[in-house]
């Protein structure tokens, strides 16, 4: 079209009666549209596999949260001067009061030990997860900027502690897009409804193929977590394709009309996913396949953690089927500011078997070479005492571990001071762990973005780098 033309077609356009809702949304930039105009692959499939930006040493990753914040100096970061200045003041100086005043130091109610090759220390909590430390990677001096459980969460999922984010499982998948077009790219198994709640698994301003699919909820038993209505034995398959294309029909007329509108794009795509999960889901989340041993190496005969072990049983599953980012979350159980022996020995006898049954499976089955697993919490725990045994929030310094993905296996990284208040070496925020995942799934976390409200956004805004010392 010439510049006469095209401007005489847009004045034209310009004299038609419109409300400021209806310029407002044929302007704005939906999936359809400017929304996808950067990538390669086709519209009609936002979760087509694409490629990286360079060789991955990961194909996928399993996030195992530990929500409420796990103690550091009760897991894996032996501070044996805690021990010995047990009930004495902190000889410097604390960070701002948290949650409520602090008091003098708090030792440990566990031992510690040395376990495989690599020498790494771990607490009487873990005895299994201890067996396979030649095949983690610690992060000993992770740090956050938020102090409070929905800043702090928000920030670890979203790389945002103050704004709406899509998260890092939305940004993936967006990126990479999902290797079973039959279901979703990102899953999320009995995720917590508080401290952010959907914001924490929502793909915000990203497309809505690439938000979390939720399987479950918090206080839902997960032999309960299904996903719903993903069976039909009432309408034959075919009929169901006929309904479905004329329903999608009409969508799509109204696309027409409308102008870009991302909430009925995700809708249309919605409805084709779930169409396609009815063939391979319900088998998916069913276990009865899985053999004996194999239901018994993850504690599913172990009322204490039958209910996590089929959560990390089903992640095992869903990895396996080529969903790209699977979240697995120990619900706001781990925020001891008072009863610390009795409810982090709870916690701990729930998810260790199965996290070290995950582990094991995966590597017999050849997958964690090329699966990330992640284990965090949103932040640590305080040396210093709360009530007479807690411990605070602690955001300044905490222990995450990774295994598989083509990280270094056996590596402790980073040190904090000598009670575990502070990280004094090679500090980790999580912008830089966001872009080290990233970079170890092929993608440059510089060139990962996405265009909204005028400028370029990504999972590390303006921040993070990556930690080479982690990749193997």
């Amino acid at each position: 079209m010439s510049t006469n033309a095209s401007n005489k077609h847009w004045n034209s356009y310009l004299n038609q009666t419109l409300s400021r809702r209806d310029l407002l949304r044929v302007s704005s930039t939906g999936f359809g549209a400017l929304a996808f105009a950067g990538l390669s692959h086709a519209a009609d499939n936002p979760l087509a596999v694409r490629s990286p930006h360079f060789e991955p040493k990961a194909k996928r990753v399993i996030f195992l949260f530990m929500h409420g914040g796990p103690s550091q100096v009760d897991t894996f970061d032996w501070k044996p001067l805690l021990k010995r200045d047990h009930g004495k003041p902190l000889p410097f100086a604390k960070r701002k009061v948290v949650s409520a005043e602090t008091f003098n130091l708090l030792q440990s109610p566990w031992a510690f030990k040395q376990y495989g090759q690599s020498g790494a220390w771990v607490s009487d909590l873990f005895p299994n997860l201890s067996t396979m430390v030649d095949d983690l990677c610690f992060v000993k001096s992770m740090w956050g900027s938020n102090s409070r459980h929905g800043g702090a969460l928000l920030e670890l999922h979203t790389g945002s502690d103050t704004f709406v984010r899509p998260s890092m499982g939305s940004w993936v998948t967006y990126g990479l897009g999902s290797e079973n077009s039959s279901m979703p790219g990102f899953v999320t198994i009995c995720p917590s409804q508080s401290h952010g709640g959907a914001n924490n698994y929502s793909s915000a301003f990203l497309p809505a193929p690439y938000a979390g699919t939720a399987i479950g909820s918090v206080g839902v038993p997960a032999r309960e977590a299904k996903i719903p209505f993903i069976t039909n034995k009432e309408t034959p398959r075919d009929i169901q394709r006929m309904e479905l294309d004329y329903a999608q029909a009409m969508n799509r007329k109204q696309l027409e009309s409308t102008g870009p509108d991302r909430a009925l794009e995700g809708r249309i795509e919605s409805f084709e996913l779930a169409f396609r999960m009815q063939a391979e889901a319900p088998e998916l989340q069913n276990l009865d396949g899985e053999s004996e041993a194999t239901k018994k190496m993850y504690g599913l005969d172990d009322p204490m953690c039958e209910d996590f072990g089929r959560q990390c049983l089903m992640a095992r599953r869903l990895s396996e089927k080529g969903v790209r980012f699977v979240q697995v979350s120990h619900t706001y159980k781990w925020d001891q500011h008072a009863d610390l022996k009795r409810d982090h020995s709870q916690n701990a006898r729930e998810v260790d078997k199965p996290i070290t049954a995950l582990l094991k499976d995966l590597k017999t089955r050849g997958l964690l070479k090329d699966t990330l697993v992640l284990w965090a919490g949103e932040f640590g725990r305080t040396p210093t005492a709360q009530a007479a045994d807690g411990r605070d929030h602690n955001p300044e310094a905490f222990t995450i571990w990774m295994a598989g993905g083509g990280v270094k296996a056996g590596l402790s990284y980073g040190a904090t001071d000598e009670y575990g208040y502070y990280g004094v070496e090679n500090r980790v925020h999580f912008h830089d762990l966001h872009a080290t995942m990233l970079h170890l799934l092929g993608m440059d976390h510089l060139k990962l973005t996405y265009r909204y409200a005028g400028r370029n956004f990504r999972l590390t805004d303006i921040h993070g780098h990556v930690v080479k010392e982690l990749l193997a």
